[in-house]
């Protein structure tokens, strides 16, 4: 299905650190029932570097996500170059653009409710750091939200992901020309193949993809492409990996670590983790659920790692449909 994303205006969006994003907006698609009180309505979160589009595998017509029975509103994240962000803000443009947090993010998405006259979610839904948000709503919103499922996600960021994004930054660094909005084709190989290759695979899908391919050299090229493919600023990039690695549900200003806001969640959650993965371990997504007063956990049963969550392959996309589908309706 084609969604067809609206640019909302939000107004000045004040951030966690103090700064203000300048006339800030939203991206999203909404489509399916129209929002009222009487509709179930449901925000999906875009990953990290993903977009509207990032769930789109779940919806459609007799999927766990279906426009007759629900509001969709498939939301862009800040710094996914679709909703503001460094690459395309004309007051703050580039470097200029403040850092935001995921915290932030979900205030942006909250922010686009009122917009829309929305007072209440049925669910809120996302993969990685989609699933981030989504727990985040869950501490941040509880009155708001009635469920969640979240995707491949960690409460807090581990220092793991954190050494991988900082590896992913320093690649795009080595070029100077970062800083305007891109970066040369040998920049571009090394972070593919990191981010789309190492670090959202495991050992037996690389090896799968691999005898696709003449060479190592030839795969590594694919991963290239991909990345070049995502047309994205290695600004916008950056800023969201400051972004991830400052995620921690856990609330200084209240005192509350991240243990005690998990068990302080009284919502249903479903958390849905995948073996192996490799950018969110999957001991992160099963100690959370452990620590939620009404969570429950789910493992893919899958050899993708992170991409099990997603269209990928065809197995896992229909086990998750199912699953969301069951918890969606019980």
């Amino acid at each position: 299905m084609e969604l067809k994303p609206t640019k909302f205006s939000i107004g000045d969006l004040p951030l966690e650190s103090g700064e203000v994003i300048q006339n800030a907006f939203v991206s999203a698609a909404v489509f399916g029932r129209k929002p009222s009180k009487h509709s179930k309505v449901v925000l999906c979160c875009a990953s990290i570097a993903g977009n509207h589009r990032r769930l789109e595998f779940l919806m459609g017509q007799g999927r766990a996500l279906d426009p007759e029975q629900y509001c969709i509103i498939a939301t862009d994240a800040l710094g996914n170059g679709w909703s503001s962000s460094p690459s395309n803000s004309p007051e703050q443009p580039g470097t200029e653009f403040p850092r935001f947090t995921l915290k932030d993010m979900v205030a942006s998405q909250y922010r686009l409710l009122e917009v829309l006259g929305i007072k209440e979610l049925f669910c809120v839904i996302g993969a990685s750091m989609g699933g981030m948000q989504a727990l985040q709503w869950a501490a941040m919103h509880s009155d708001t939200v009635q469920r969640v499922v979240a995707m491949t996600p960690q409460a807090r960021t581990s220092a793991w992901s954190q050494l991988a994004n900082a590896l992913s930054r320093e690649i795009l660094m080595q070029d100077p020309n970062w800083k305007r909005g891109f970066v040369g084709d040998d920049c571009w190989k090394l972070w593919g193949g990191l981010m789309m290759g190492l670090i959202p695979g495991t050992p037996k899908s690389i090896t799968d993809s691999a005898l696709e391919f003449e060479d190592i050299e030839e795969l590594l090229k694919n991963f290239q492409q991909q990345a070049q493919n995502r047309r994205m600023d290695p600004r916008d990039w950056i800023w969201q990996t400051f972004a991830y690695d400052a995620h921690d549900l856990g609330d200084r200003a209240k005192g509350l670590t991240t243990e005690q806001v998990l068990h302080s969640i009284q919502i249903p959650v479903l958390i849905i983790g995948a073996p192996d993965d490799l950018y969110n371990p999957t001991e992160e997504a099963r100690n959370s659920a452990l620590l939620l007063s009404n969570g429950r956990y789910l493992e893919i049963q899958s050899f993708m790692g992170h991409a099990a969550a997603s269209e990928r392959r065809a197995e896992d996309a229909q086990f998750l449909n199912r699953e969301i589908s069951n918890f969606l309706v019980h």
